[in-house]
């Protein structure tokens, strides 16, 4: 089976129209660049707990991962190390995601964990690290030695939190720090996650609510936080406590990559979520699935990604989420194929999505090793410009970008039919790159040119597979041509 690019002239047009739009934004963004976009200039790579750990994760295994990404991936440009949810609940049990996470998010069953669920707050109704947990952080020290440990080692250290205040600060109407105001004062408790009992919203129309997100951001950057993930926050898109939470890292002094969750963010909402975090997610949680009945899943991606394309740039990225890659909720290694993972890899590069590891580090196999470890993969990722679809015809998708300070180009390509249709030749005509002349084709997964060609060239993928290539023009003519 054969598919041309010179083929989809509608989608070629759409594409024109498409970036004439984007066109439009432009202008504003160059007069007006955010300083917090300099926390993030490239998208920002790391690992968090939540696809392996749950809600389950210890100090010692936080530092275990830690160690292992210091001796394997750092190297590699990996560098955050973030400690997802329910960090401040001591009375976690043995089994992943004790208040149903994984069921239905929509279908809350948390309420029932109420009465039995332990926090650990401070004075000022701040949620502090667990210390059965994390041992390091008794007698109010919070993550302060542990994110130490993780500087030491030469990386960073995020964590995650939930939008909002803790429902039991305001059942104690525990005073906000530095005023005379309360915990109930500042509570919108009408409005509340569907899926976690922990917080209510804080209505920014009421005096100290303000200074409640200052306090928290506050005592971040004496732990030493780099990287916050807000859970409940993007969807619905709670513009006046992302506006908040923006805020008070700006008044606290530390740079502190800012990543909200979950998706799909509205598009709609696009200029101001970048006007105001480093990065943002295009769905709910994504796993190790093609596609599953809730719309879920890697191909679904492959749109989100592209929608977003207006607002990509150094320091706003929009997220494809986790990397649900090697070992994943505890003991069970990820479902995708070993072709679905090279597609999972290719896009998210190829799109600039943050790669934010999730298996677990310490069980780490050769062949996941190899996928986080290709620079010239990661290249794509970290330093490209201009990322965006060049088609999308009968299942089959591509996507181009430019390689800065030269005239290469890098293309991914990728077949998205299932199975049973087998694999297929597609044809990558050089003009629709924008590339003429003798061209060398670079596959970046095997590390080796392939072969140099004039016109086109026509990879064979394989169903849920990809191909990521680097195009470069020959300038020396008088060597040998390559021809495989």
């Amino acid at each position: 089976m054969k598919f041309s690019s010179s083929h989809h002239a509608f989608g070629l047009m759409r594409s024109a129209i498409f970036f004439a739009a984007l066109a439009f934004f432009l202008p504003a963004r160059a007069a007006d660049v955010p300083a917090f976009w300099k926390f993030a200039d490239q998208p920002p790579m790391g690992w968090n707990s939540w696809d392996c750990f749950g809600t389950t994760i210890t100090e010692d295994q936080t530092k275990a991962e830690a160690d292992y990404m210091a001796k394997n991936l750092k190297a590699h440009g990996w560098q955050y190390i973030v400690v997802d949810i329910q960090w401040y609940e001591a009375g976690h049990k043995a089994a992943r995601d004790v208040q149903n996470y994984l069921g239905n998010p929509y279908l809350v069953q948390g309420e029932r964990f109420r009465g039995t669920a332990e926090y650990s707050l401070d004075e000022f109704g701040r949620f502090v690290p667990a210390p059965n947990r994390f041992p390091s952080a008794a007698n109010g020290a919070g993550f302060k030695a542990l994110a130490d440990y993780i500087h030491g080692l030469g990386l960073k250290f995020g964590i995650h939190m939930m939008r909002g205040i803790p429902r039991e600060a305001v059942a104690k109407n525990a005073p906000i720090k530095g005023t005379t105001f309360h915990a109930a004062d500042v509570a919108d408790q009408s409005s509340r996650c569907p899926w976690n009992p922990d917080m209510y919203g804080v209505d920014l129309t009421k005096p100290g609510a303000q200074e409640y997100y200052n306090s928290i951001f506050e005592m971040l950057a004496q732990w030493g936080v780099d990287f916050v993930k807000v859970d409940d926050i993007a969807r619905p898109y709670h513009q006046p406590e992302i506006e908040a939470i923006r805020k008070a890292i700006d008044l606290a002094g530390r740079p502190m990559v800012l990543s909200l969750s979950p998706g799909a963010t509205p598009i709609a909402d696009g200029a101001s979520v970048e006007q105001n975090a480093n990065m943002w997610r295009v769905s709910d949680d994504f796993w190790d699935t093609w596609r599953d009945a809730r719309g879920g899943g890697l191909f679904p991606q492959f749109a989100r990604l592209r929608d977003w394309t207006p607002f990509r740039g150094p320091g706003h990225f929009p997220d494809g989420d986790m990397l649900p890659l090697g070992m994943v909720k505890l003991t069970q290694p990820t479902k995708f194929s070993r072709d679905e993972q090279y597609t999972l890899m290719s896009l998210w590069c190829i799109a600039r999505s943050p790669l934010i590891h999730g298996g677990d580090l310490i069980k780490t196999d050769d062949f996941t090793l190899s996928l986080l470890t290709n620079d010239e993969v990661l290249a794509v990722d970290q330093a490209s410009a201009n990322n965006h679809e060049l088609f999308n015809h009968d299942g089959f998708i591509a996507w181009i970008a430019d390689v800065p300070n030269s005239e290469d180009k890098y293309v991914a390509v990728f077949n998205t039919n299932d199975v049973p249709s087998g694999k297929a030749s597609v044809t990558i005509n050089l003009t629709d790159c924008g590339l003429s002349g003798i061209v060398c084709v670079r596959d970046l997964w095997q590390q080796k040119d392939l072969y140099d060609t004039k016109v086109q060239f026509a990879p064979v993928i394989n169903p849920h597979g990809a191909w990521l290539f680097r195009l470069s023009p020959v300038k020396d003519l008088s060597a040998p041509l390559k021809t495989n």
